[in-house]
C-alpha cells in the first residue's frame, strides 16, 4: 500500500467515476484503475462494486475511506510542519472559493501573495458557500473564502472586507425607470437568482426575512449557478436579480443593466466576506501569511 494509491482511492470514492477522478488527478483512466487494482489485491478486498458502467464502494471501503482519509490529512500536516520550519521558502495551500469571489476579488490579492512568496504554490477550486465548507471539513481546502453565513462547529470564521449587494434589472425592466423599491414591492417582479446554497442567494433572501418578506413568495423563474448567466437573463430581460456590484460592474457601465435602490432592512448593501478555516487542524506560516494579506484595509 502506498500514499499514492491511497490519494487514488480517496479521490475515487469521491467521484464514484473511474474517468472523472482520473481528470482531477491528472493521470490516465488505465493508471488509475491499476491503482485501485493493486489496492484490492494488497488487501484482499474489494474496496467497490462494479454495477454495469457504474461503481459504488462496498462495505470495506467505505470503512477504508475515513481511514484513508485521516492517512492522508495527517500526512498534509506533517508536510506544513515541514514547510514551516523551511520559512515560507516552500509549501502548498489549497484554496476553495465561492464564484463571486474566485472570479472577481481573490485574483489580485493571490497575485500579491505570489509576488511575496513565490515558492508557496496555491491550488484554487471554485464552488458555491455548501461545496466550500464541505470542502474544509474533508479536508479538501486549508482555507475557504465564502459569502453566505456559516453554521458549522469545526470551522473557524474570519471576517475580511468583502463588496457590496444591489438589485439589478435589465433597461427595459418596469423598475429600470428609478425610484426606491420597497420589500412590499418585490413579489411584483419575475426573479433570476443564484443557485441555492450560494452566498448571494443566502444573503438575499436573509434581507428578504429581515423585511417580513418570505423568499418563497417571489417569483423565481430561472437559477443559474453562474453570476455570468444570472447577468445574461437579466439584461434580456427575464427578470431582476440581487448580485454582487463587482459582478455587475461591467453590465452597468454599458448601460445593459440598471441599478434600483431597494429597502430591505438595514443590514443589507455592503457584506464581508468569511475566510472559513478547520479548527482543529494545523495553521501554517502559509494561511496565516495570506490571511494577513485579505485583512488588510483596501487589499
Amino acid at each position: 500500500m502506498t500514499f499514492e494509491q491511497l490519494r487514488v482511492f480517496i479521490e475515487v470514492a469521491a467521484q464514484l467515476h473511474m474517468t472523472r477522478a482520473a481528470e482531477r488527478l491528472n493521470m490516465t483512466q488505465p493508471a488509475v484503475s491499476a491503482s485501485i487494482a493493486a489496492l484490492e489485491a494488497s488487501c484482499g478486498l474489494p474496496l467497490f462494486h462494479r454495477v454495469g458502467r457504474r461503481i459504488e464502494l462496498s462495505e470495506p471501503g467505505r470503512i477504508f475511506q475515513s481511514e484513508a482519509q485521516a492517512i492522508l490529512d495527517r500526512v498534509a500536516r506533517a508536510e506544513a510542519v515541514l514547510n514551516d520550519l523551511s520559512g515560507l521558502k516552500r509549501g502548498r495551500l489549497s484554496l476553495h472559493a465561492s464564484q463571486t469571489i474566485a472570479n472577481y476579488w481573490l485574483g489580485p490579492r493571490l497575485a500579491r501573495f505570489r509576488a511575496l512568496y513565490p515558492a508557496i504554490t496555491l491550488a484554487v477550486e471554485i464552488g458555491n458557500t455548501t461545496q466550500c465548507v464541505a470542502a474544509v471539513l474533508e479536508g479538501a481546502a486549508d482555507l475557504a473564502f465564502v459569502e453566505g453565513e456559516v453554521n458549522a462547529p469545526l470551522l473557524v470564521r474570519i471576517a475580511v472586507p468583502g463588496d457590496r449587494l444591489i438589485l439589478v434589472v435589465g433597461r427595459d425592466h418596469p423598475w429600470a425607470e428609478g425610484g426606491d423599491i420597497p420589500a412590499t414591492a418585490l413579489a411584483a417582479s419575475d426573479w433570476v437568482l443564484r443557485e441555492p446554497g450560494s452566498g448571494t442567494r443566502q444573503v438575499f433572501e436573509d434581507a428578504c426575512r429581515e423585511a417580513g418578506v418570505d423568499p418563497r413568495t417571489l417569483n423565481v423563474v430561472l437559477e443559474f449557478p453562474s453570476n455570468e448567466a444570472v447577468l445574461s437573463a437579466v439584461a434580456a430581460g427575464a427578470g431582476a436579480t440581487v448580485i454582487s456590484e463587482l459582478v455587475a460592474e461591467a453590465g452597468l457601465s454599458t448601460g445593459m443593466l440598471k441599478q434600483v435602490p431597494m429597502s430591505v432592512g438595514a443590514n443589507f448593501g455592503a457584506r464581508p466576506f468569511f475566510v472559513l478555516r478547520h479548527a482543529d487542524r494545523y495553521r501554517s506560516k502559509a494561511e496565516n501569511a495570506l490571511l494577513d494579506l485579505v485583512r488588510e484595509p483596501g487589499a
